[in-house]
């Protein structure tokens, strides 16, 4: 048996206002990833929102700033970018997210020309400082994409020194950002290459390696609530110097319980990594640390010889909740079985 066909049609009228109603509705919104160009440099976008900027030169090195957690709060300090009230007005080389080192071939990649500059500072200082400071000098982006789940920026930056411009490394640096409903990731592999026919020495520093400062509200000296905890059990002050394999450090944002997971690789450089995390809401993972950060430790400095490679792996998880809500122990686990 056959049945037959029919078919239904639409009056004209009907037909026209349906199809305007379709051609007037916005598109949907596109979910997921983006990377857009900015004036200094790349946004990053998860389903259409900011999430950070890639900022090629801020004084003398490129940053992420501002970083947008899972609430939607920022979650690194504005100043000296930005100044609002209620912020620390502090140490201006601490620029959101970033790698310094205080001393690379006799060059400060630590500190910047705002550290040095105040209504006290004389002219003579001012160029003695300078005539040491470096720069971290964006080069290119060698390649970005982005898709549902993650974005991408990979970048080649230049060392060189603030006057004459002589070079002394470069590194690649690849960042990847990803997201879930409570957490929101970025994954740093930062790579020196010494392409030079001189030797690169890195100096055994206190301030050195990659670095961020968190929002004040956060900082244990604010006692807001703030709290430091790492892999091995150690908290607050007590962290400092310690080498773990990662370390949180939990707060208020606004009015949400937030939290900020620094992981370090086990493929990292002399991993695991002494922390220079303070109770002021700096938060650095320095694996060139020794005698400057424990009397007791021989003088590590590390030479780069001409043709080799240093790498530092890092994950960072901006988070709901402490470090007991976000999984941290175990999500380090996952991220140090990762090739």
């Amino acid at each position: 048996m056959h049945l037959k066909q029919s078919t239904f049609r639409l009056p004209f009228t009907l037909a026209a206002a349906l199809l305007a109603t379709i051609a007037l509705a916005p598109a949907a919104e596109k979910k997921g990833f983006a990377i857009e160009k900015s004036p200094g440099g790349l946004v990053v976008k998860l389903d259409g929102q900011l999430f950070t900027e890639y900022v090629t030169l801020s004084q003398n090195k490129p940053i992420l700033w501002p970083i947008i957690g899972p609430t939607g709060k920022e979650m690194t300090r504005r100043y000296p970018m930005d100044k609002v009230e209620g912020e620390q007005h502090d140490h201006p080389h601490h620029r959101s997210f970033y790698f310094g080192h205080q001393n690379i071939n006799g060059l400060e990649f630590w500190h910047d020309r705002s550290s040095f500059e105040g209504p006290k500072t004389k002219e003579e200082a001012l160029k003695a400082k300078l005539a040491h400071l470096g720069v971290t000098q964006h080069r290119e982006f060698k390649e970005t994409s982005a898709t549902t789940d993650q974005a991408t920026i990979v970048t080649i930056n230049d060392y060189v020194a603030f006057e004459g411009g002589k070079k002394i490394m470069e590194d690649t640096r690849r960042l990847t950002f990803r997201a879930d409903d409570s957490s929101r990731t970025v994954d740093v592999s930062l790579e020196f290459h010494n392409t030079t026919k001189e030797p690169v020495v890195f100096t055994d520093m206190k301030d050195a390696g990659f670095s961020l400062r968190l929002p004040t509200s956060m900082a244990l000296s604010s006692k807001q609530g703030g709290k430091i905890i790492n892999s091995e059990g150690a908290t607050d002050k007590d962290t400092w110097a310690k080498r773990a394999k990662w370390v949180d450090y939990h707060g208020p944002v606004g009015g949400d319980h937030v939290g900020v997971a620094f992981m370090e690789h086990p493929t990292s450089f002399r991993h695991p990594t002494p922390w220079h995390v303070r109770d002021y809401g700096l938060f650095t993972a320095n694996a060139f640390g020794s005698k400057s950060l424990d009397k007791n430790l021989p003088d590590a400095p590390h030479t780069l010889k001409p043709g080799e490679k240093l790498l530092l792996r890092y994950r960072v998880i901006f988070h709901k909740g402490d470090e007991k809500a976000a999984k941290i122990a175990q999500r380090y686990e996952q991220f140090a079985k990762e090739k």
